[in-house]
């Protein structure tokens, strides 16, 4: 007897088998059912409902799925020779309750029981995100959430360009990006999704021929408008979240308003000269936590708050806190790590210095304090004001 076989036989006296009926019935009371298989063999066909994690990430990615040790297993591959194996592997992790399926899903197709064609990556797809594939808090799950995916940037300036070209990289399915400017020789400094070649055109369109030029499976939207209180629940409306890149207080408290009414987070940046700051706002998500209103309740005088093209930027700075707001972005879609809602980021790019402050909600802030949740539903913004970009 070879020795892969004897190290087969050991395993089946350890290891529980099923048959695939056994498996679908405790399916239904609550076990879960893993689908091992890899890439191209799902494509033909899985188990209804089965969780889907190839077994070269298995060991990566189970524990993201059921997080209970304890918790009823059962793995399945195409003919029940490699889900004994992966079982194993489980059970080294500290898994209990570890089956495998005899037959595989080859005979859980010959005995009738249900199946599902699943909506999978494409090799393309494979290929292009397989650094995010391997990631266990992404994998092949969360790189569809990212692709079904809607996310909209207002302004496609200095904060706006990093951020789209790498949520487009990203693979962001949806990307809508509201502008009514043109593209000028002085934005050049620090707004890299333009060129000289695109001098003069739209932003919106100067910003949709690069990101189609960088990732085509993506979808531009481009909202060629001013964004006012009439017009934006409309915009935002069918976003999972708005990334704020804008330059004037009007167009952020504005932002704000919608956000926190419809729900969606709202990640914001501000810079100025060699400094900026960065936080997250969703209340809705988090009760307890502030809106952009509870940070900033009043307007500052003009003459405290002057817009970059008053008081200059350093060019490299928006590139650095859209990078961020790209990351906090993809955070979201994913639910993913610590968000930054409740916390002000603070840098500062001559110091090399990062600070970080935590924001209280205000119980009297007239957006998402106590009175403004019991009058929900208040329609959003109260004026006209330009998306115009850092």
């Amino acid at each position: 007897m070879s020795q892969a076989q004897a190290r087969l036989d050991a395993l089946r006296r350890a290891i529980e088998e099923i048959e695939p009926a056994e498996a679908a019935r405790r399916a239904r009371q609550g076990a879960i059912l893993v689908d091992i298989r890899d890439e191209e063999e799902v494509r033909q066909g899985s188990p209804k409902g089965a969780l889907r994690i190839p077994k070269s990430f298995l060991e990566l990615q189970i524990e993201k799925h059921v997080a209970d040790p304890e918790a009823p297993v059962m793995l399945m591959c195409a003919g029940g020779t490699r889900s004994l194996f992966a079982a194993d592997a489980l059970r080294t992790l500290g898994f209990e309750t570890v089956a495998s399926v005899t037959g595989g899903y080859n005979r859980w197709k010959e005995e009738g029981l249900d199946t599902e064609v699943p909506r999978l990556l494409t090799p393309a797809q494979m290929e292009r995100y397989r650094r995010h594939l391997s990631l266990p808090e992404v994998g092949i799950e969360g790189q569809q959430k990212l692709l079904d995916a809607r996310v909209l940037v207002i302004g496609a300036g200095g904060l706006g360009s990093p951020t789209l070209l790498y949520l487009a990289a990203a693979g962001v399915g949806t990307i809508g990006i509201v502008d009514n400017d043109v593209v000028e020789p002085s934005n050049l400094q620090r707004q890299v999704l333009h060129s000289e070649e695109t001098v003069g055109m739209a932003k919106t369109a100067s910003a949709a021929r690069a990101l189609k030029a960088l990732n085509a499976d993506v979808e531009v939207v481009e909202v060629r408008e001013r964004l006012t209180a009439d017009n934006v629940n409309r915009v935002f409306e069918g976003y999972d979240v708005v990334v704020d890149g804008t330059d004037n207080f009007q167009t952020r408290y504005l932002v704000n308003e919608a956000c926190v009414a419809l729900g969606i987070p709202n990640v914001y940046s501000a810079i100025l000269q060699f400094e900026a700051q960065l936080s997250v706002f969703w209340p809705a998500k988090y009760p307890e936590t502030p809106c952009y209103s509870c940070l900033y309740p009043v307007v500052p005088p003009a003459a405290l708050a002057p817009s970059c093209g008053e008081a200059g930027v350093l060019g490299v700075l928006p590139g650095t806190m859209g990078l961020l707001q790209a990351t906090e972005a993809i955070k979201a879609i994913l639910g993913a790590g610590t968000s930054l809602v409740g916390r002000l980021l603070t840098y500062d790019a001559l110091a090399a210095e990062f600070g970080e402050y935590e924001i209280d909600r205000a119980e009297d802030c007239p957006v998402c304090g106590a009175a403004a949740r019991d009058t929900a539903g208040a329609e959003a913004g109260a004026a006209t004001t330009d998306a115009s970009a850092a």
